[in-house]
């Protein structure tokens, strides 16, 4: 049996977390909330603001990961279309169950995997304001700056659980062997 371990937090919603403007990123688009044409924009500058995070810390960079990102992706389109807000949906899939589905387990003798969740609309929407809340937020924090992860699969999907409008955003993160 794989030796496993799962990290988890739940999120409170982005626009309850934030706090005073962080100091200029070097990452394109991080200030802009996500829209149909700029999603794949908004994953890579949550991907760079968090790996900036990692280098003040010295820490390993995160890679992006295809079948992380998969399973990110449908996580945050299921939770937008179907108005609910937990790592577990409501069929009671789990971020482990979704990770293996998408593949990022296959062949791997040990793994660690965690997810990060959060939503938030207008500027909170902002890769840069959901980066924030995810590390004023201790259990996120933990996660975001794990020096074992070494992968990552961001997923947005546009509309939130909760009313219109809005980003909602999973990550998920893991490491294999």
């Amino acid at each position: 049996m794989a030796r496993q371990r799962v990290l988890c937090t739940l999120a409170v919603c982005a626009a309850c977390l934030l706090g005073p403007a962080a100091a200029a990123s070097a990452c394109a688009g991080s200030d802009t909330p996500p829209t149909g044409a700029n999603v794949a924009r908004a994953q890579s500058a949550t991907l760079c603001l968090i790996n900036e995070n990692r280098a003040k810390r010295d820490l390993p960079r995160l890679e992006a990961t295809a079948s992380l990102a998969r399973a990110a992706a449908a996580h945050s389109r299921d939770m937008a279309s179907r108005g609910f807000f937990s790592h577990a949906s409501p069929g009671g899939s789990t971020p482990r169950q979704r990770i293996d589905r998408a593949g990022y387990l296959d062949g791997a003798s040990r793994w660690t995997i965690g997810e990060t969740i959060a939503w938030g609309s207008g500027g909170m929407a902002s890769p840069a304001s959901i980066v924030r809340s995810w590390l004023q937020s201790p259990g996120h924090r933990a996660i975001l700056l794990d020096g074992r992860f070494r992968d990552v699969g961001i997923g947005i999907a546009l509309g939130a659980p909760q009313g219109a409008g809005g980003a909602t955003f999973t990550g998920n993160f893991g490491a294999r062997s």
